[in-house]
């Protein structure tokens, strides 16, 4: 007897039906699965037909046929076994079919029958929707997350005998709710971490809000304890909320790559990601043979924090170019190609050279000549090109550390990020893919980085006294626009393109003698 149920597979960020095909007849015990199953899917007979005698059932003892359609898709993961069970079942006559065709179902199941949490709950779940499934079968841990969307009931189980006496209609199982707007907005105003917690390296604070302003990427160069990493983890409490749409965005990843908390429905708060320097170019990029987000794409709308920069490999570093230029990343292969989103804030670290005091205040620097600049050439040009603030970070003196001065609290400086980044929402709102100020081209920043004469001769002596590249003239254009912004000022002055100036410390041709 034949009986079909539906799962889904996810490919990049988003998920494609699959309809499980299951044909119980006559014959000696075999099994035969088709339909491009990988390994984890193919070893599932085992766990099902365990997972059925555990549960109270009875494994059909005859030839077995199931075909995962459309058979040109490779299905890949453990996610499978539930629908399959389910099948079996049903082909059996074990299960009623009448309410298989309502419903989508994923899981993987342990021998003992209960049910496993899977990756990619929500674009599944975003999925059966899309196709007027009227409801989604999940396990508990995936539940919340898959329930934030409308429109779509979303049951959560436990064990394969509570998904069987569901669909005999048993039990009536009230569907998993989330009020998810409510618990978005409620969620946003924790933050764990502030900027009241720094005492004070206030000329940093000041870059790091103009950064996070304008939305530039920024590099931090200092010795050992100055507090680089300290005020890079901070960061994220001082960029604007996420939107719900953000929020749903940077879900839809996390959940594709199994970064959710079990249980967890929303991220509510912008990422942070720090990879180790040992983080291969696949890790970080994404990718492997069955691909996954990397880290790139888990800090979308949020903040990626190299530490240590020239520790990270050379090809490693280079392979962040295109996607910090594109926002997006974009894998192939023979047979398919996945897009994951790749939109974030580059906050990278570094010491000046090897032993760490290069230009230090107090302690003197012992790396030998030439070192200090083979130190930095680690960094290619084309890469700190795209890096718009170099911000020189100093030791905290003992009078600061022991201040008992109150600081300025994040949600202080938000409110002033915020500000100016609605007036860039604003000002680019006819530019398509344009955001902020970073994201302007050489067309745009023509546009819209205008500046006076006295500003246009301070930038030229600035040029020519600093030795600045040619490079830094269009960033330094773009970091005064966001300065402008912050000072809600129409036009360019020239104290906003002076103080753009300072925050191009590695192209000044006197930073290393």
């Amino acid at each position: 007897m034949l009986a079909k149920t539906f799962g889904s597979a996810v490919f990049g960020v988003d998920a494609t039906t699959v309809t499980c095909e299951v044909d119980v007849g006559r014959g000696k015990p075999k099994y035969f699965m088709v339909g491009l199953p990988d390994n984890a899917v193919k070893e599932a007979w085992q766990r099902m037909l365990t997972a059925i005698k555990h549960s109270g059932f009875d494994p059909p003892r005859q030839r077995i046929v199931i075909n995962l359609a459309p058979a040109d898709i490779r299905k890949e993961g453990s996610a499978y076994d539930l629908p399959m069970a389910v099948g079996i079942l049903a082909a059996s006559n074990q299960v009623s079919k009448a309410r298989l065709e309502e419903y989508l179902m994923m899981g993987e199941l342990s021998l003992d029958g209960s049910i496993q949490p899977i990756k990619g709950a929500l674009p599944i779940a975003i999925q059966a929707r899309k196709e007027g499934f009227k409801g989604l079968l999940m396990p508990n841990e995936n539940a919340r997350e898959a329930a934030i969307v409308n429109d779509l009931e979303v049951y959560g189980f436990s064990r394969l005998s509570e998904v069987v006496d569901f669909l005999e209609g048993k039990h009536d199982n009230p569907p998993v709710f989330v009020d998810t707007r409510e618990e978005f907005y409620s969620n946003q105003v924790n933050l764990p971490l502030d900027f009241a917690e720094v005492k004070g390296q206030e000329s940093i604070k000041r870059a790091l809000e103009i950064a996070a302003a304008g939305g530039h990427n920024v590099i931090l160069i200092g010795p050992p304890g100055a507090g680089k990493t300290m005020l890079a983890k901070r960061l994220p409490t001082i960029l604007p909320p996420l939107t719900l749409h953000e929020a749903l965005e940077t879900t839809k990843i996390h959940s594709v790559a199994g970064k959710l908390p079990n249980h967890a429905s929303l991220v509510y708060l912008r990422p942070f990601r720090s990879p180790h320097h040992t983080v291969s170019d696949v890790a970080l990029v994404g990718g492997g043979n069955h691909p996954q987000p990397g880290e790139i794409s888990l800090a979308h709308n949020g903040v990626l924090f190299l530490d240590e920069l020239p520790e990270f490999k050379r090809t490693v570093l280079e392979v962040l170019r295109q996607p910090m230029e594109e926002r997006r990343v974009t894998i192939s292969r023979a047979r398919f190609t996945v897009d994951y989103p790749a939109s974030f804030m580059l906050v990278a670290s570094m010491n000046p050279c090897p032993c760490g005091y290069y230009n230090h205040p107090e302690k003197e620097c012992v790396c030998a000549p030439g070192v200090v600049q083979k130190y930095l050439n680690k960094i290619s040009g084309p890469l700190m090109d795209r890096i718009d603030l170099h911000v020189e970070v100093t030791p905290v003196s003992i009078s600061d550390l022991s201040a008992k001065t109150e600081q300025e609290k994040s949600e202080q400086i938000r409110e002033r990020v915020m500000q100016a980044r609605e007036l860039q929402t604003q000002r680019y709102a006819k530019q398509e893919g344009i955001y902020n100020n970073a994201h302007l081209g050489t067309k745009q920043i023509h546009q819209y980085c205008e500046i006076s004469q006295a500003g246009q001769t301070l930038l030229n002596r600035a040029m020519e006294r600093l030795g600045l590249s040619a490079r830094a003239y269009d960033r330094i254009l773009k970091v005064s626009r966001t300065i402008a912004d912050l000072a809600g000022s129409d036009n360019i002055l020239p104290e906003h393109l002076a103080e753009a100036i300072q925050y191009r410390s590695l192209d000044r041709d006197n930073w290393v003698v």
